[in-house]
């Protein structure tokens, strides 16, 4: 049951990885678009894109959280007496990026436009970048058990670092594709060459990281570096082979094959690393065994959080099905 629970709790972190990975993502977009002219077609293909779904990806990380609060208490208690500052700052990004782009729709003038819309761009950027270093936290084994680590070092190290790099990184690769793919659709061929230009450059910089966090992690990480090396091998591989088929792809595949290649070179990333972290939950030294609540309560929570996802993934996919199709009005 403890192991079930687990793989219930990393689909969530799988589902949030790459569908909120895409919408943080757009936000770096929009923040490197440039000034209101030359950036009005992209802005206006992110908000066209992102407006009907771009809150409802925060119902894996609330999963996330109620699973791993439940079924691992030991674990919840650890991470956030450790790693308290970067999820602070976490949650205060994702409330600031929420009221930027809610209030950049109503704001009339033109400076309180500027204001509110840098407001979610930059929390777009550094709201990954935290859920990265908090990532990297737990994987290096920088959280102690029981809990109370070193509120600095935890976070603030070469994993952690690589993991918040590479996870913004990541995130506007696979939205660069996705919006790629949605300028195609739309039949607009200049801004899918411009998301075009900047996938590919987003790729080149994605591999370069990933290949210097090889040292990083093979230093600082050993046990999540052989991992990697070992059970993870093939899902590193099937990562980057997707991202360079979907890069030679990038202007003759359909819309929807882009976007799964993208999808996919992101997930088996993840992927890769709850391989190579089984059948730990923090670091090398709290197994998930040890770590989950007693059976009665992980059959309880199995029930509920099966008939949750029963509930939300249909919703979900018509949703998105109903945004792919342009039936949303996105004003």
């Amino acid at each position: 049951m403890s192991t079930f629970a687990a793989v219930v709790l990393f689909a969530g972190v799988l589902a949030y990885a790459v569908l909120g990975g895409a919408d943080y993502g757009a936000g770096l977009w929009d923040l490197t678009a440039g000034g209101a002219r030359r950036g009005q077609g992209p802005r206006h293909l992110l908000d066209q894109t992102l407006a009907p779904v771009w809150e409802a990806n925060h119902v894996w990380l609330i999963f996330c959280l109620v699973m791993l609060w439940t079924g691992f208490p030991q674990a919840f208690a650890a991470i956030m007496t450790t790693l308290y500052i970067p999820l602070g700052l976490t949650a205060l990004g994702i409330v600031v990026r929420g009221s930027g782009f809610a209030f950049r729709k109503v704001v009339l003038h033109t400076q309180q436009q500027r204001a509110v819309g840098a407001a979610f761009a930059t929390s777009s950027v550094i709201t990954p970048f935290f859920l990265g270093t908090v990532t990297g936290g737990i994987a290096s084994g920088r959280v102690p058990a029981d809990g109370h680590g070193d509120p600095i070092t935890s976070w603030i190290n070469p994993t952690s670092l690589l993991g918040g790099v590479l996870a913004v990184a990541v995130c506007a690769f696979v939205a660069a594709v996705f919006l790629t793919a949605e300028a195609r659709r739309l039949a607009e061929p200049e801004l899918q060459r411009w998301f075009g230009r900047r996938a590919q450059g987003c790729a080149v910089v994605t591999g370069a990281v990933a290949v210097a966090g090889v040292w990083i992690l093979r230093s600082d990480a050993h046990r999540l570096f052989h991992g990697l090396l070992t059970r993870g091998l093939p899902l590193v591989v099937v990562s980057a082979a997707c991202g360079l088929a979907c890069l030679a792809l990038l202007h003759r595949a359909a819309p929807r094959l882009l976007q799964a290649l993208a999808a996919s070179a992101a997930g088996t990333v993840v992927l890769g690393w709850g391989v190579a972290q089984y059948p730990y939950l923090l670091g090398s030294h709290l197994r998930i065994t040890q770590a989950a609540a007693p059976d009665t309560t992980l059959w309880a929570l199995a029930i509920v959080a099966g008939a949750a996802l029963l509930l939300v993934v249909p919703a979900m996919a018509l949703l998105f099905a109903l945004q792919q199709r342009g039936d949303l009005d996105s004003t």
